[in-house]
Order: C-alpha cells, then sequence, then structure tokens
C-alpha cells in the first residue's frame, strides 16, 4: 500500500513539473517581476505581438500624438542592404532611451515584415529610468520584402559589450552623429532620429510589459499618444524610402499627415 501511494505522489509530482513548464512558455513578466534580471532575455509570447497589431483606425486619431517629431533630413544617396532601402539601429540594452524607442519601431517594422525570437529586456537598474520594460533586437531576426532592418545593440543591460556596428555603419553613425548619442535611427540617407520620441520614465515606469502593451488600442491613453505616435512617425520615414509600400499602409491619412507635419 505504501509502495502504490509513494508511486501515486511522484505521478502527481511529475505532472505538476510537466505542467509548470508548459505553462512557463507562455509567462509574461507581471507587476511583481518587472525589472528582475530573471525576464531579461525570455522570448515574447504571441499574445504580447499581437498587441503590436494596432489598427488603422487608432492610428488615425493618434496621427503623432505626444511623440517629439524628432526627425532630421539628410537626403543623401539612398542606401540599400540586400537590395532593400536600409533601415539602420544602432542602441544598446542597457539604454532606458533605447528602451522607450524600441516599443514604437515593433509597432512601425511589423508593418512592413515580421520579427522572430524578441525577447523582454529592462534597460540598467542604475541608470536614469531604470528598469525600464523594453525588448531586444539581439539575436532577433526580421524579415520584410520592402526594407531591410539592422540592428545594433552595442552592449547588455549590465554594459558588457555586445555586438559593434561594422565599418559602412560606423561611417554612417559618425558622420550623421558625431556625439555617438543613442539610440539612432537612419532611413536610407533620407531621414534620421537622433533621441527617442518620449520620455521612458513618465510613459513606461512603473508597469510592466502586459499593462503597457494592453494601453497601446486606447488611442486616449498616454502610451498609445506616445507609443503609437512613434510608430506613426517612423512608420511615414518608412514609407519615404520604400516607394509607399505596402500600399495598405503608406495610403493610411496618418501617414500623409505626419509627412507634412514632421517630415
Amino acid at each position: 500500500m505504501e509502495k502504490k501511494y509513494l508511486y501515486g505522489v511522484a505521478l502527481v509530482v511529475i505532472a505538476a513539473a510537466v505542467l509548470l513548464l508548459v505553462l512557463g512558455t507562455f509567462l509574461v513578466p507581471t507587476a511583481s517581476s518587472q525589472g528582475l534580471p530573471a525576464y531579461d532575455n525570455l522570448k515574447v509570447p504571441q499574445s504580447i505581438l499581437s498587441e503590436f497589431s494596432i489598427s488603422d483606425s487608432i492610428s488615425n486619431q493618434i496621427g503623432i500624438g505626444l511623440a517629439s517629431r524628432n526627425v532630421k533630413s539628410i537626403n543623401g544617396n539612398p542606401t540599400y542592404v540586400g537590395g532593400k532601402p536600409e533601415v539602420l539601429y544602432i542602441g544598446a540594452e542597457y539604454c532606458p532611451f533605447c528602451a522607450a524607442e524600441r516599443w514604437g519601431m515593433i509597432i512601425a517594422l511589423m508593418r512592413f515584415g515580421n520579427f522572430s525570437n524578441l525577447h523582454f529586456m529592462t534597460s540598467s537598474k542604475t541608470d536614469y529610468a531604470p528598469s525600464t520594460p523594453t525588448f531586444t533586437f539581439y539575436n532577433s531576426s526580421y524579415y520584410s520584402p520592402y526594407i531591410s532592418f539592422v540592428s545594433v545593440e552595442q552592449t547588455t543591460n549590465n554594459m558588457t559589450p555586445l555586438q559593434q556596428p561594422n565599418a559602412s555603419e560606423a561611417a554612417v553613425f559618425g558622420q550623421n552623429d558625431p556625439s555617438g548619442g543613442i539610440p539612432f535611427i537612419f532611413f536610407a540617407n533620407k531621414t534620421v532620429m537622433l533621441d527617442a520620441n518620449y520620455d521612458p520614465k513618465s510613459v513606461l515606469g512603473g508597469r510592466n510589459w502586459t499593462e503597457i502593451a494592453q494601453q497601446l488600442s486606447n488611442a486616449s491613453s498616454l502610451q498609445a499618444q506616445s507609443i503609437v505616435g512613434t510608430a506613426d512617425l517612423i512608420t511615414a520615414q518608412i514609407c519615404q524610402i520604400d516607394n509607399n509600400s505596402p500600399s495598405d499602409v503608406c495610403s493610411q491619412p496618418y501617414v500623409k499627415a505626419v509627412i507634412s507635419e514632421a517630415g
């Protein structure tokens, strides 16, 4: 009888372990886990990524919203990677302003293609807006039939060296941002963004990934006004370098409004 009881207990323990393993695949950070290193590099589940598919009606309501219109025209010879217009991002995982900008970048880039292997990340716990919830482009992949997205995350959130730009990327960076500030986003030598478009502390501080993502469909929320506004600004830059493709994105009223207002 004792052997049967122990065998039954063992089965229950094994079943519980398997259940936890399965559920762990779908866990997303909660308020109590925000900023904890344990969530750094945890793969982003589809439940979060689906929140980044912002409807056209929301973007048309928001336009640039509360984004800071941080765009500079450079009008050089177009640059291409793999035969497609280049969108180059240089940042770092520790950087709280990069942390803020990635939210809008992901929304915008998903309008032109798809990510795989995005992972959760937090900015440095000792910098401004410590442990800002964000994502990392390191080890992710992105495919678009319209553009080539190149990302360089220079260090981890603990300031350990991670990636470095190649010679041509470094030349673009140095020419357009001699101070070396990040985040840096370069749109095929037509426009460039040299800073974040909103403050990470006021928009993202004290919130977890799920809470932020769920506010993106609320056009009047601070998060949507800042993050979707940034995404719309980036979307308009991409439309200007990829021959306004796809048309169902680039023909939207918010794209034309953003180009008219901020370039």
